[in-house]
């Protein structure tokens, strides 16, 4: 996910585990946590995710992980907060909602639900429509543009993403991930 933020324009990531936040002087780093913190938290964030949360804009969790709801206070006005572990989010919607303007979750019980099952179709139609030879990360931005898209002049911050009922999010994504793949020559068909 980190990647696919960074491709989108994203001006800095910090990427944080169970230990803390990734960066370049962490000991103990896998390989691939190691690349990830070269790609990553070009501000050079060091210590816990509560640390780095301390004014920031957007937080997004994918992860089990808690944070704690004075760490959510901490962040700039107008935060944007993503905890999209399911069935406990990393922070409730109640409490993000207390401290932050958007707010989305894993959960079906509450508004902005983000999951997996959005994408997949989409993502799979158009790359076997194409028998694609590999799915790419631009495959990936452009599945979430199209996604985006579908939302469209509805947006609000109860409304940033489409249902996983609506019908119109299959075919677009779908679409957009063809395009692609005929664009960077992954397409066999």
């Amino acid at each position: 996910m980190a990647r696919i933020l960074l491709r989108a324009g994203i001006g800095d990531v910090a990427v944080a585990d169970s230990k803390g936040i990734l960066h370049h002087d962490r000991e103990g780093l896998t390989g691939a946590k190691r690349e990830l913190a070269g790609e990553t938290n070009r501000a050079g964030h060091t210590g816990s995710i509560e640390r780095a949360l301390r004014g920031a804009d957007v937080f997004v969790g994918v992860s089990a992980g808690q944070v704690p709801e004075e760490a959510v206070a901490s962040m700039a006005d107008d935060a944007v907060v993503f905890a999209l572990a399911n069935p406990d989010p990393e922070v409730h919607p109640d409490v993000a909602h207390r401290h932050a303007r958007v707010v989305a979750t894993g959960r079906s019980d509450f508004p902005n639900q983000i999951n997996n099952v959005l994408v997949f179709p989409g993502v799979f139609r158009g790359a076997l429509e194409v028998r694609a030879s590999a799915i790419t990360e631009d495959m990936k931005l452009v599945a979430a543009e199209a996604l985006a898209g579908v939302v469209g002049d509805e947006l609000s911050e109860e409304y940033v993403i489409p249902s996983v009922f609506d019908e119109r999010v299959a075919p677009a994504i779908a679409s957009a991930v063809a395009e692609q793949a005929r664009r960077e020559g992954v397409a066999r068909r």
